[in-house]
Order: structure tokens, then C-alpha cells, then sequence
């Protein structure tokens, strides 16, 4: 081994191997040879020297490389940065390349684009039952599935405030959407209530960040889909999904009929009230009038009594006598005949009439005792006749 060694330093040193073999040289020639093995030492300890210096300055190369890596830091549009010195951090917002200390500020990188998670399924669109069935205000079971969105809105506090502002962030959201879906029952939950039901758990959800203050913004939060949790539940929640939505048809068919219809009867309804207030307004004043001619009729027979009943004792008969039925008794048998029967007794009787009638007027201006006359000889033929 020892032999080994010295030639590798003989090699190292510029020597022949084999010149350190186990064959003692003579102290003569070691001492003739010394002087050339002071001149070859001389030149190594030379090499390694600079040896030595080219490994430095390599070194401080690599020292300064790997500084000026560490010195500069890149922001892209839709990132943000959180620079820690000495423990303090602080936020960056512009995009951008940055300086900072190397080994002593470091740089945090956030995103702050729309992200999302979703409640109720993963990502392959598998039921998580733990996180999707739900118990209602009428005791019913629905599994509901949601998506959430938010935004880190303050970096400093998204990264230091928790370890996990996005798990906290789903707690949360769980925590609302439970306690505002066990305020409806199953039937609003699955039709109707939907869109109220988001509009309570996103405003719960914004106040009780707030409350939290972990960086994060709420951008909004949807329902994906809501079903009964088994089988046989969902085929009759369909049934009455079916029932309803034929009641809203039976409701809009009759509601179309009714505007159809409603207007024609409102505007009959129209026509027989002003009918009915023209014909009560002709009848009033019909009455009015006959009260009025009564009333003349009245002052006139107050003042001469038996002209005026003659006067309408005949204005009766000229009304009556035209369609009076005649009955002729004869000697041997009774023949009852009609007026329109008698050729010629139709016009001779309304010539009788006419006559009478000049007659009554030629001595309407004579004396009472001449009318009470001609008034009883009328009620003579009258009686005659009948």
C-alpha cells in the first residue's frame, strides 16, 4: 500500500511510477537526486495554487448565478403576490417583474382568477350523500347539488389568516345551505323555491364571510339539480310534478276562457243597464205626461162634469166599436155572425160612426137638455145593438 501511494505522488508530482519501490536507493544517489526533488516539489505546490484559484472564482460564479436567480420574481395579469421580509408580509398587485432580497423576502404567489368547488358531487359527477341529502321543514329527504364560486379578494389574508381558506369556505357553505333548505318543505325545494332558496343561502353565506374574513369574495353560488334520494320517491315526486303542471294548464285554460268571455258579458251587462235606464226614463216621463193630461182632463170636467163624460164616452166607442163582434136575433133562429162577415154592415157601421159623430159635434153647442137627449138615444142604439 505504501508503494501504491508513493507512486500516485509521484504522478501527482510530476515523477515516474515505480520510483518509490521497495529497493532502498543508496544514500548517495538519494542525496544526487534531492535537488531535482525539491524542483518538482516546487512546481506542484505552483499548480495547486492555481488550481485552488479557479475552483474559487468558479465558485463565486455559481454564488452570484444562483443570487441573481433568487433577486427577480414574475406576476402574471391575473396573479397576485405576498412578499414576506423578516416575517412582515405584504401584498403586490402589479403584473410584472419584481426585485427582491434573496435568502431574506419571500414571495407568495396567489391566484385570483373565479375558482369554484362544488357540494353534493365530485368531479366525476358522483352523489356525495354526506354532503348532498338534506332533511326538509315536512321531514322529507332531497339530495340537492350546488356549485359554489369565489375569488380571493385580499391575498395577505387568504394565505395567512388560515391554512386552508377554501376548506373553511366549503364549511360554510354546507353550514348555510343546510339550515335555509330545512326552512321549505320538499315541494318548494324541488319546483318552485329554487330560486329563493339561493338568493337566502348566498346572502347568509356573504355575511357570515364577512364575519370570517379569510380573504375570499363570494361570486355566487347555484343550484345544479335537486331529486328525491331513492327511486320509487322520484317516480312519485314526478307523478305530482306531472298532476301540478296539469293544474296550471286546467288554470291558464280557464283563466284564457274567462278573459275570453268576461269582457262579452260586461259589455252585455252594459248594454242592458242603459236599456233598462233608457226604459225607466221613458217611463217616467210617460207618467208624468199622463198624470199631466189627468190632471188637465180633471180641471176641465170640474168645470162642465157631463160635457167631458160624453166627450169620452165617445172616444171609448170610436176605440171600441170597430172591433165589436154584432149578434143578430131573428124571429125564427139565432145567427151569430162576424163583423168582417157582413159585406156591407163593416162600412155602413163605420158611416153610423161618423155620422153620430158629426151629429154629437153639430149639437155639441146647443143646450143640456138636447146632449142628455142624444146621449141617451146613443145608449138606446147601444143596447140595441148588443
Amino acid at each position: 500500500m505504501a508503494n501504491i501511494f508513493d507512486d500516485i505522488m509521484n504522478v501527482l508530482m510530476g515523477g515516474k511510477p515505480g520510483s518509490g519501490s521497495s529497493k532502498k536507493p543508496d544514500r548517495e544517489e538519494e542525496e544526487q537526486e534531492k535537488p531535482k526533488k525539491e524542483k518538482k516539489s516546487g512546481r506542484g505546490r505552483k499548480a495547486v495554487k492555481n488550481g485552488g484559484k479557479v475552483a474559487g472564482i468558479i465558485l463565486l460564479v455559481v454564488l452570484v448565478a444562483v443570487l441573481a436567480m433568487n433577486a427577480t420574481y414574475t406576476i402574471g395579469e391575473q396573479e397576485q403576490a405576498v412578499v414576506t421580509t423578516f416575517g412582515v408580509p405584504g401584498a403586490v398587485t402589479e403584473s410584472g417583474l419584481h426585485f427582491k432580497i434573496p435568502f431574506v423576502q419571500q414571495v407568495t404567489k396567489v391566484d385570483t382568477t373565479i375558482q369554484g368547488f362544488s357540494v353534493g358531487f365530485d368531479s366525476e359527477d358522483q352523489v356525495v350523500d354526506r354532503e348532498a341529502v338534506m332533511i326538509t321543514s315536512d321531514f322529507n329527504f332531497v339530495d340537492i347539488d350546488f356549485y359554489v364560486e369565489y375569488r380571493v379578494s385580499d391575498p395577505v389574508k387568504a394565505v395567512f389568516a388560515s391554512k386552508q381558506p377554501e376548506e373553511i369556505l366549503r364549511n360554510l357553505a354546507q353550514s348555510c345551505i343546510r339550515s335555509v333548505v330545512s326552512n321549505y318543505d320538499v315541494d318548494s325545494v324541488l319546483t318552485t323555491g329554487k330560486n329563493e332558496i339561493q338568493s337566502n343561502i348566498k346572502e347568509m353565506l356573504l355575511a357570515q364571510m364577512e364575519e370570517q374574513d379569510i380573504g375570499l369574495q363570494l361570486v355566487n353560488i347555484t343550484i345544479q339539480d335537486s331529486e328525491p334520494p331513492t327511486a320509487d320517491v322520484m317516480a312519485a315526486f314526478k307523478n305530482v310534478e306531472t298532476a301540478k303542471q296539469g293544474k296550471e294548464t286546467s288554470i291558464n285554460n280557464a283563466n284564457r276562457y274567462r278573459n275570453e268571455k268576461l269582457p262579452k258579458a260586461e259589455a252585455d251587462v252594459d248594454q242592458i243597464l242603459q236599456e233598462a235606464e233608457s226604459t225607466k226614463t221613458r217611463r217616467i216621463n210617460e207618467a208624468y205626461g199622463a198624470v199631466a193630461i189627468f190632471n188637465a182632463q180633471y180641471e176641465e170636467y170640474v168645470k162642465n162634469p157631463l160635457v167631458t163624460k160624453q166627450r169620452m164616452f165617445y172616444e171609448t166607442m170610436e176605440d171600441v166599436l170597430p172591433n165589436l163582434k154584432v149578434i143578430i136575433d131573428g124571429t125564427d133562429s139565432v145567427n151569430t155572425m162576424l163583423m168582417d162577415q157582413l159585406s156591407g154592415s163593416s162600412g155602413q157601421a163605420a158611416a153610423g160612426a161618423a155620422g153620430s159623430e158629426s151629429m154629437s159635434g153639430t149639437t155639441g153647442g146647443g143646450t143640456a137638455g138636447d146632449q142628455q137627449g142624444t146621449a141617451g138615444s146613443g145608449e138606446t142604439e147601444t143596447g140595441a145593438e148588443n
